[in-house]
């Protein structure tokens, strides 16, 4: 006993019922109830409880002689099984039954079935006209029409294909066009012709005065200058490929209706659906890429399913304008390059047979190459490796044997420059430098900061277009800006003592170039104790100075075997010229490195007008050089010497020398001598003061003499040493002190 008050209830009348215990789509649970007092054991089922449709005018009517007592599942063939498919975008053609079909065709050696292959079309309807401005947004516009049709429901089969998928059953006309792109992948959309103005299709952007459109789903959705329109003679009717228009829907008033099958820019189509957020199954494959080349077919079979469904009568003529029309083009696939890249013997006949299982078809034009015309649907295929890919999936990839890789056992030349950059990071981070990463973008404002001049190169920026900050807006002409910023920040954290290094490329723009010119550069800073924050010398902090950077960067060129012992062509460090000096440093703090006359760097003390307006209140140090150029001067010869077999012996010697004269210059003249006896000097007191008169310094020197063959005689020494004094006094105009 069930109480039910549709209107269309009679008796007789077979009908789907839920009984008690029943759950229907939308979680709704039949239970025993009573209504106006009557108990109700069950419900009788519309469509739209049924989740079918969105009629409840009425329960659903079954045939008559519809057995009872079965499973509506069963009777009405909706009990399927669900095949899901992942497509990636670069297949679009197989976003349909047909190209799925044509995949499992290929794989089983099968043929393919098309439900309806009728391509010819007469072009020359006088019925209407399709005008395309806009060549390049749409390739190809075809349209047909179909006269007298009679809008009602669907039959049941086209409605349970529809239904299977998860689309909503409309009327005959709008199933059709559903069922034809399920089934061909190509949108169809259906005009009511005698809704459209001059009867007169034109494809093209909007109009300036055209704003606004409202589409199917009573939405007013804002235009933009290069959204494609489908337009009639006066306004438009449709955004291409996504929706139709309010304005020009089949209806139930509907008699001549005027069929769209098109294929339309995918760009195009991609953007205008993300600016309008309105995504449909006709927008997925637009945007994806629709097959040009099937465009007539799929508006064929939909013309035929609607003469025999809504009773239609077909134009014999349409239209078909294709501007976009292109040239085949023939790929060479080689087949030796294709069984060598599987690993598989193959022959041309069997490449043959696989890629035809698929509909690409081949000719031979020699025995070892194939020429291959890709089918219009398979828009990913564009060189050749394209179609090996496609063999090998053909083939089966269980099918490929597996093998090593050859791997060479000879090593590869490295970089130069990268394995002489590895090694001075070593030698800095033993020289107690921590190692600092900082971005390549930094502020315009430090070229002020540190006060460089007009004409400075280090003031010619690469702009970013696009900056992460303010502070991010140009690319680094020095690694300076970074490093001092990086000493902020631990001052900033009362980390008050800190020695970085950074190594890393500075830009610089060149004229009429797109790309900048780049250099890797080496720089580092000192700041706070000389032993670090936490020394072990509470008692005795020492702060950093200009030694500390002079003393790494030797360091850095003797292990690069640039610097130092007997090479004539070694770097040197020597105080700034003045015009040399840096406008950030201390000008009594400054030093230069040296090679062959040419600058490659500088050492100093940053100016303490610089550091207060970085925030910076403590003496930082600095050096800076142009790692690159170290790079490109040859280092001296490894030399093997066994130990020293023979004693050592040392003499001591002070010389006044004038001031101007550097003492380095003192040690390059001795280790430039042949005295072979001299192993070894430095200097160990510079003195200006009592008892040295004006104008000259005292530098004492230390000397070591050793011979490889012998033992040294006082004698011996005596003469070497003597030799040493008479070159340094005749070269420097210096005298020995006398106290």
């Amino acid at each position: 006993q069930i109480v039910c008050g549709a209107p269309n209830v009679r008796p007789d009348l077979s009908v789907v019922i839920a009984l008690p215990g029943t759950t229907l789509p939308g979680n709704v649970k039949i239970k025993k109830s009573k209504v106006r007092g009557v108990e109700s054991q069950g419900m009788l089922c519309s469509e739209r409880e049924l989740g079918l449709g969105t009629d409840h005018n009425g329960i659903l009517e079954l045939p008559e002689g519809t057995p009872h007592g079965q499973s509506f599942l069963e009777h009405s063939g909706l009990r399927d099984t669900l095949v899901e498919v992942d497509l990636t975008p670069n297949r679009p053609d197989c976003a349909s039954v047909i190209g799925i079909g044509r995949e499992v065709a290929g794989k089983y050696r099968r043929k393919l079935r098309m439900p309806c292959r009728n391509s010819k079309l007469e072009t020359d309807s006088s019925a209407f006209d399709v005008a395309i401005e806009a060549p390049d947004l749409c390739p190809r516009y075809a349209a047909r029409l179909i006269k007298n049709v009679t809008i009602k429901p669907s039959p049941w089969w086209l409605k349970r294909r529809l239904l299977a998928v998860g689309l909503r059953p409309i009327n005959n006309i709008v199933d059709i066009t559903n069922l034809v792109m399920l089934e061909y992948g190509q949108p169809l959309h259906a005009f009511d012709f005698n809704r459209l103005t001059d009867r007169k299709i034109v494809v093209r952007t909007p109009r300036n005065d055209e704003k606004s459109f409202t589409t199917l789903d009573k939405v007013v959705r804002p235009l933009q200058p290069d959204m494609l329109m489908i337009c009639d003679g006066n306004q438009p009717v449709a955004i291409a490929g996504i929706m139709g228009g309010l304005d020009s829907e089949v209806t139930g008033a509907t008699t001549d209706v005027l069929l769209e099958s098109a294929c339309f820019n995918a760009v195009s189509i991609r953007r205008t659906a993300r600016t309008l957020k309105l995504s449909t199954d006709a927008s997925y494959r637009f945007e994806r890429g629709v097959d040009p080349g099937g465009t007539v077919d799929a508006m064929q079979r939909a013309v035929a399913l609607m003469c025999e469904i809504a009773g239609g009568t077909a134009e014999p003529a349409g239209r078909d304008v294709f501007p976009g029309r292109k040239k085949e083009v023939a790929l060479t696939l080689r087949v030796s390059r294709t069984s060598n890249l599987l690993g598989v013997p193959l022959t041309g006949a069997q490449i043959s047979e696989l890629l035809g299982s698929i509909a690409i078809n081949c000719t031979v034009k020699d025995e070892d190459t194939l020429l291959v015309v890709p089918p219009s649907f398979r828009i990913d295929i564009e060189r050749e490796v394209d179609l090996v890919e496609e063999i090998a999936r053909l083939i089966g990839y269980n099918e490929i044997p597996m093998a090593l890789p050859v791997v060479s056992l000879s090593y590869p030349e490295q970089e130069k420059e990268r394995v002489k950059r590895n090694e001075a990071d070593r030698i800095m981070t033993r020289s107690g430098l921590s190692q600092a990463i900082n971005y390549s973008f930094v502020s315009s404002a430090y070229d002020d900061h540190l006060q460089l001049g007009e004409s400075d190169r280090r003031r010619s920026h690469v702009h970013i277009l696009n900056p992460l900050s303010a502070d991010q807006d140009v690319m680094r002409t020095s690694l300076l800006p970074g490093l001092l910023d990086n000493v902020r920040r631990n001052l900033s954290f009362q980390q008050t003592s800190c020695k970085l290094f950074e190594t890393g490329k500075v830009f610089f723009p060149v004229a009429g170039e797109k790309l900048a010119e780049e250099t890797v550069r080496l720089a580092g800073v000192f700041v706070g104790n000389r032993f670090g924050r936490y020394s072990p010398f509470h008692y005795e902090a020492e702060e950093v100075d200009i030694y500390d950077a002079r003393g790494v960067v030797e360091a850095l060129l003797e292990e690069m075997r640039l610097a130092g012992g007997r090479n004539p062509e070694a770097v040197s460090i020597e105080k700034a010229p003045a015009a040399q000096v840096e406008p950030f440093s201390q000008k009594d703090y400054s030093l230069v490195i040296v090679h062959d006359g040419k600058q490659l760097g500088t050492i100093g003390k940053i100016r303490n007008e610089v550091l207060r307006s970085l925030a910076i209140k403590r003496d930082v140090y600095y050096f800076d050089l142009d790692f690159a150029a170290l790079c490109d001067i040859a280092s001296a010869a490894k030399v093997f010497s066994s130990l020293p077999v023979y004693p050592a012996v040392k003499r001591d010697i002070a010389l006044v020398v004038p001031s101007a004269i550097p003492a380095g210059d003192l040690l390059k003249t001795i280790l430039a001598s042949r005295e072979k006896l001299v192993e070894y000097c430095d200097v160990f007191d510079v003195y200006q003061g009592d008892k040295i008169q004006s104008g000259f310094k005292s530098v004492a020197l230390t000397i070591t003499y050793r011979s490889d063959t012998k033992t040294l005689t006082e004698k011996n020494v005596e003469k070497a040493h003597g030799k040493v004094v008479k070159m340094l006094t005749d070269s420097f105009g210096a005298s020995l002190r006398e106290e």
